[in-house]
């Protein structure tokens, strides 16, 4: 029997991930070591192996073969673009993608002028202003501080991940629109779909249960 691999976001996501497989009797104890220098750990019992990886490295691992399933949030998978499918909801860290800025900003989203949008999800924020709005914006890719750029007129607004808005108030900003909900999702290899997918379509539907 060859090994489901299963690639987890790094963090927090992976460690909820586990509690979830956990309860299907599939667990990894080398995992919960935190001097652990192993980079893929086994369920030997199951046939399942596991490693983590940078979030938006989960898509890439999934969709050329490295990894059969991948689980990582629906940010990542919108803004890879990657060939796979996407499964299951397992509606963790629940959040929303939203356009946030000054008050002032309302109206240049209204009206449809020209602005500046500066964000970590360039494919996101473009999508949603050019095919959706069908406004004109020059998208800015950051890394850091996003809530940053329109304070110091780097931007009119930014595209961000948002949860519960309060670094945003803290910062004199504001949700001015919502492009998408956002939770972590569940996918799958497209080859793998087909060649395993006795043990593969098993596993989403025990965890369909306990979610």
């Amino acid at each position: 029997m060859r090994y489901i691999t299963i690639a987890l976001a790094k963090g927090r996501l992976a460690k909820q991930s586990m509690k979830i497989l956990n309860q299907l009797c599939i667990s990894c104890d080398e995992m919960e070591d935190p001097d652990t220098r192993k980079l893929i750990f086994k369920d030997e019992k199951n046939g399942f192996r596991f490693f983590l990886a940078k979030a938006n490295d989960v898509p890439t691992y999934v969709e050329y073969g490295a990894a059969d399933i991948g689980i990582v949030g629906k940010d990542t998978i919108v803004e890879e673009g990657r060939s796979l499918y996407e499964v299951l909801d397992l509606k963790l860290g629940k959040c929303r993608m939203c356009v946030a800025g000054p008050d002032s900003a309302k109206e240049l989203l209204n009206n449809g002028s020209p602005i500046r949008v500066a964000t970590k999800y360039p494919k996101i924020a473009k999508e949603y202003f050019l095919n959706k709005k069908h406004q004109t914006v020059e998208i800015i890719k950051l890394n850091g501080s996003i809530e940053l750029a329109p304070i110091v007129g780097l931007s009119e607004v930014i595209v961000d991940i948002v949860e519960t808005g309060s670094t945003l108030r803290e910062n004199g900003l504001a949700v001015l629109e919502e492009i998408m909900p956002l939770s972590a999702r569940v996918v799958v290899n497209k080859v793998s779909m087909k060649m395993e997918q006795e043990r593969v379509s098993k596993l989403i539907n025990d965890m369909k249960k306990i979610i």
